[in-house]
């Protein structure tokens, strides 16, 4: 068999001999397994097509080469892997009693003053304790700092920082005037963060993924998934350069090629045990520990402005990244030009952009067409919520795409997989030049499976922008990292906990990469916005962001 050609998507079918309980390792197994996990999803018996699809839906018995991932890629997965082990170790516990207390644990502001400054940092300890008031001798609990003014709209995100002995420092930076509130939400103790992580890496079968195979007037729907774990025969959908897979059982008498359309249920199963699953119960998530300080009063003082340069792509973003003053998104790192319609106009006129990534991406192209007027959609002749879109301005010669990511991707929708848009591809796609951008999100739909796939995807697509910026380097790429969302829905499918893993690997990934990031996770904290698709105003400043990036 010839290999694929590694521009395009293959399809190959297997039968799978390997054991099921390779891709079902413990969080203490995962380290010294980690390898055999990562290559038993991908070193498998297989018989590839050539390069233009095959019509043949059986498999021959000939021997044949597994698809391998590079070298590099294995490595720097192992690597990212071992880190994020050691920042959640194992955290076993007998009872809730020991676990952290927002109650009983203790906060107090360092040095505090009789008058506060705008500028001014103002530092909190939290000494962490359990039910039982004894004083915690490690660290991992999931905080989420905030300080806000709700009559003046305003809002930003606080610092953690981690000692690994029970104690926190947490900085909050006083960036308006005004009555300052702080808040310190216990999201989970550590112990419940080692049970998330322990969660999400055993096993890969969270989410059931069903495929439509159509033949003529047959509809056949069949049992899909991110690893070979059937004995049947499968179709393998394989993309991009480094082959990420995808696997369905073959439908009898059709061909691989007749997949055309994905949905997802969630599969009721559950890798924590009972006592864990109490830790998470609605009323012990998202616990206040600041309840017993007093505002801060912050004056003006005479404070200078500081001058910042432009806002431009390759800046790095500090914590915090800005704050919503009156409803606006304010920088703390560069100028932002606040864009009316006309400069919006101006802005856009002659640029070709991409949108690639979920639905809170897909928001941005639903809320342009409301400030850019001339902007029209243009019928695909696509169904369903999560079809390619397409915004034109013939005279403006503005054109503006949203295309939803490859797998996973997470709906009880049915969604066409004929024009797949995996991000690696799509990027490989495009010439690109200097009126070209490209925004990329992803994260949401990751969430439900080990963290290998998001890494995985993760380097995929720096790679192929590193690509792009070989043969265009004055094409514009954002990455809009994702944000925060509803605090009490699935969370060990879904819970941010999981997301804010994501957005420190792909910070890490990204961030000596010649990007825009509009960091989402940031601003969703300081607008206080628990809902996996935020309201209009925070959409319309990431815009905005946007925008000073491109223009």
């Amino acid at each position: 068999c010839s290999r694929p050609s590694e521009h395009r998507m293959s399809v190959k079918c297997l039968k799978n001999t390997h054991s099921r309980t390779a891709h079902l390792v413990t969080m203490v197994q995962m380290s010294c397994l980690l390898s055999f996990q990562l290559w038993s999803a991908i070193n498998v018996p297989i018989c590839l097509y050539h390069c233009s699809i095959s019509t043949n839906s059986s498999c021959s018995e000939t021997k044949m080469s597994p698809v391998k991932t590079p070298r590099e890629t294995q490595l720097r997965i192992g690597k990212i892997l071992g880190t994020l082990n050691q920042l959640m170790p194992p955290r076993p516990f007998t009872h809730v009693n020991t676990t952290t207390s927002a109650t009983h644990s203790t906060v107090s502001i360092l040095n505090p003053r009789h008058t506060y400054c705008r500028g001014d940092q103002l530092d909190v300890l939290l000494e962490a304790r359990d039910h039982l008031g004894h004083r915690k001798e490690y660290g991992g609990d999931f905080l989420r700092a905030r300080m806000s003014s709700p009559a003046l709209k305003a809002g930003a995100s606080g610092k953690v920082t981690d000692f690994n002995n029970g104690t926190y420092l947490v900085s909050f930076t006083l960036l308006w005037e005004g009555r300052v509130s702080l808040s310190l939400l216990l999201i989970h103790p550590s112990e419940g963060v080692s049970a998330l992580w322990r969660a999400r890496n055993q096993g890969y079968d969270k989410i059931i993924f069903k495929g439509k195979f159509v033949n003529g007037t047959s509809e056949v729907f069949t049992e899909c998934s991110l690893t070979p774990n059937s004995s049947t025969e499968l179709c393998t959908y394989l993309y991009g350069r480094d082959q990420e897979a995808f696997y369905c059982e073959k439908p009898p008498h059709m061909p691989c090629e007749a997949l055309t359309h994905v949905t997802t249920k969630n599969r009721e199963i559950s890798y924590l045990t009972v006592k864990e699953k109490s830790l998470f119960h609605k009323s012990k998530v998202g616990i206040e520990m600041m309840k017993d300080l007093k505002n801060i009063d912050v004056s003006h003082c005479n404070s200078k402005e500081k001058s910042a340069e432009k806002c431009q792509i390759g800046m790095k973003t500090p914590v915090p990244g800005g704050y919503t003053l009156q409803g606006r998104w304010i920088t703390t790192f560069c100028d932002q030009i606040q864009l009316d319609t006309n400069k919006t106009n101006g802005c856009l006129k002659g640029k070709l952009i991409y949108l690639l990534g979920d639905s809170t991406l897909r928001q941005w192209i639903y809320y342009l067409p409301r400030v850019v007027k001339t902007l029209k959609f243009f019928d695909l002749h696509e169904t369903g919520p999560f079809k390619k879109h397409l915004l034109l301005d013939a005279e403006q010669h503005i054109q503006i795409q949203w295309k939803k990511h490859g797998y996973p991707f997470v709906t009880n929708h049915l969604y066409s997989v004929i024009d797949e848009g995996f991000i690696p591809q799509e990027i490989d796609r495009l010439s690109g030049d200097k009126n070209t951008a490209i925004v990329i999100t992803f994260g949401q739909h990751f969430r439900p499976f080990p963290i290998d796939i998001f890494i995985r995807r993760a380097i995929s697509v720096r790679k192929a922008i590193e690509r792009l910026f070989l043969r265009s380097p004055d094409t514009k790429v954002i990455i809009k990292t994702e944000n925060i969302r509803e605090m009490h829905i699935e969370t060990e499918r879904f819970g941010d906990f999981h997301g804010y893993i994501q957005y420190l690997t792909l910070n890490d990934i990204f961030k000596d990469l010649n990007v825009g990031v509009i960091d989402a996770w940031d601003m969703t904290i300081a607008y206080g916005t628990d809902n996996v698709h935020p309201p209009d105003d925070v959409i319309g400043n990431q815009i905005n962001m946007f925008l000073n990036y491109i223009c």
